[in-house]
């Protein structure tokens, strides 16, 4: 079958309405993973898929969804309207990007096809309200699609006829395998179901023993990641942590790395530490932070993608460390407050033109960093990854190199030479502003993020105007220990920029909306370098 010439859309045997939908899309050609998935869907075949983030899983499972939709109205007796296709996935943030692409495709038969997403919680009253009138399909989490079973505003026993489980390898890992086998029970015994995933894990193995029945395994033969030639990747080793923050100074206020970036660290905790230590630079960064409301997080990545923003903190070490069995995940790393257990950030989240990954801290686990990469390079863009180790993280440096290269093959993160001694006049400043980012002022910065969500609530306008004392105590309740901006800092003179980049590197003073189609650029030995992976392998200040 591989010898075969690839399947185009227009031979799939697809509704007109979706082949529009499609070419307005841009879509020229399906991706390897829906060339494959949707002519064995639109034969009735259960499927287990696994394919990499950014390669099309969506619209894989999206568009035989809809066919099958449109094909049973159009050609069989008039049916009483009712839910008829079911996507679970594990976040939030995954259900409005899932409910997004599905109207996409669904441009032209929305009055045939209609979908519901029921993942938030605060919005019970009105999704039951929408429940009543039967959409084709409903997209929620576990948890919610439970909840509304059992309140009976969801009915799916006698209608369902397309079970999809997106993103399968985080399910249980969020702590949703009680709901989703609870879920199961107001399922009819027949349907045709869909796994997708980015590994094949043992909770996707035990999803694939409860859902599917005589199921078509798609392993597709590509690499978890894109190529050198579209990503490429490098390792940075750092002597001690005050060379990661040294390092990252440089890259970002010399303007090294240029577009937008993901700046991953383990705990919220030091999300915060990042961006305070950042903000003394004045280099505008925001952290995704799990504990504020789905509604600001949503907001803070509308900004990004506008180009507010050139830098989003994100933390994804309540997500993808082991999995927890049976409950929520409590507590994260180092006695971090639990965040929002149903939000994500290295997956699921509709990151637009990211040019660089920078993994501030190594990623806890081999498939974390999978999922981190996957968030640049993106379709046919070009993307850079960055990963900071320290010396006692080696060992955990090679668990990621032989997931991503396996036994005998060339190294995938290649060294990043950056020479620190050109940078060591920068260390005091790095020096000053790492004490000014106290334990205190990190939490009086949680908290002013806090209050302002508090201060600008609509759900808490009404009690803030029977109790207006209450609003000025919150609006007066000023931070005891901010962190101290020294306005100098923001600025680079030229005596302290290396030799070799002066007169070609620009630092940082002013933020300004860079163009999404920019590709990123490197500086080495004083030259725009764009050819990443040369045979020297040196990238930076030589």
């Amino acid at each position: 079958m591989e010898d075969q010439e690839a399947l185009g859309f227009e031979h799939m045997g697809l509704d007109p309405r979706l082949l529009q939908a499609v070419a307005d899309l841009g879509w020229s050609r399906p991706t390897l993973i829906q060339e494959k998935a949707i002519p064995l869907a639109l034969e009735g075949k259960d499927l287990l898929a696994r394919a990499r983030t950014g390669s099309g899983k969506t619209a894989a499972y999206a568009i035989p969804m809809l066919q099958l939709l449109l094909h049973k109205k159009a050609t069989g007796p008039v049916m009483e309207q009712a839910v008829r296709g079911l996507v679970l996935v594990p976040t939030k943030e995954l259900a409005r990007q899932a409910q997004s692409m599905i109207q996409q495709l669904a441009a032209y038969c929305a009055r045939d096809v209609r979908v519901a997403n029921v993942s938030a919680a605060e919005d019970s009253a009105s999704q039951r309200a929408v429940l009543m009138e039967k959409p084709d399909v409903v997209v929620g989490t576990p948890s919610r699609i439970l909840n509304h079973l059992q309140q009976d505003s969801l009915k799916l026993r006698d209608s369902l006829e397309l079970l999809v489980i997106d993103e399968a390898d985080l399910l249980f890992s969020f702590g949703f395998e009680d709901e989703l086998k609870s879920l199961l029970c107001y399922l009819p015994r027949i349907y045709q179901a869909f796994l997708m995933s980015a590994t094949f894990n043992d909770d996707v193995q035990a999803l694939k023993e409860l859902v599917l029945h005589n199921p078509v395994t798609l392993k597709l033969h590509e690499s978890q990641l894109p190529g050198p030639e579209q990503l490429q990747q490098f390792q940075v080793i750092c002597e001690t942590e005050e060379d990661k923050f040294l390092l990252l100074y440089a890259l970002l206020k010399l303007s090294l790395i240029r577009g937008k970036a993901l700046l991953f660290v383990n705990t919220l905790e030091r999300g915060y530490r990042l961006r305070l230590f950042l903000e003394q630079f004045s280099i505008p960064s925001c952290v995704l932070n799990g504990e504020l409301p789905l509604r600001s997080r949503c907001h803070i990545i509308s900004q990004f993608n506008q180009g507010f923003y050139d830098c989003v903190i994100a933390t994804d070490a309540e997500i993808l460390g082991p999995p927890v069995k049976g409950k929520r995940r409590g507590r994260g790393a180092k006695g971090d407050n639990a965040s929002d257990p149903e939000s994500g950030v290295a997956r699921g989240i509709d990151f637009h033109h990211v040019s660089a990954v920078l993994n501030f801290d190594l990623p806890p686990t081999p498939e974390a960093y999978v999922h981190r990469a996957g968030r640049t390079a993106r379709a046919n863009n070009p993307g850079i990854v960055l990963t900071f180790v320290l010396p006692t993280e080696r060992s955990c440096l090679g668990k990621i190199e032989a997931l991503l290269s396996g036994e005998g093959e060339a190294p995938i993160l290649l060294p990043y030479q950056f020479q620190m001694e050109e940078i060591e006049s920068f260390r005091y400043r790095c020096r000053d502003a790492m004490r000014s980012v106290t334990k205190q002022a990190i939490r009086e910065a949680r908290l002013k993020e806090i209050k302002e969500e508090l201060l600008h609530s609509e759900k808490l306008k009404t009690y803030f105007e029977d109790n207006p004392r209450d609003l000025q105590l919150l609006r007066h309740d000023l931070p005891l220990h901010p962190a101290v901006v020294k306005p100098h800092l923001g600025n680079v003179p030229d005596y302290l920029v290396p030799a070799a980049l002066r007169g070609l590197v620009q630092p940082r003073k002013k933020r300004r909306k860079l163009p999404s189609s920019r590709k990123t650029k490197l500086v080495v030995s004083g030259v725009w370098h764009r050819d990443l992976a040369s045979t020297t392998h040196s990238v930076g200040i030589i």
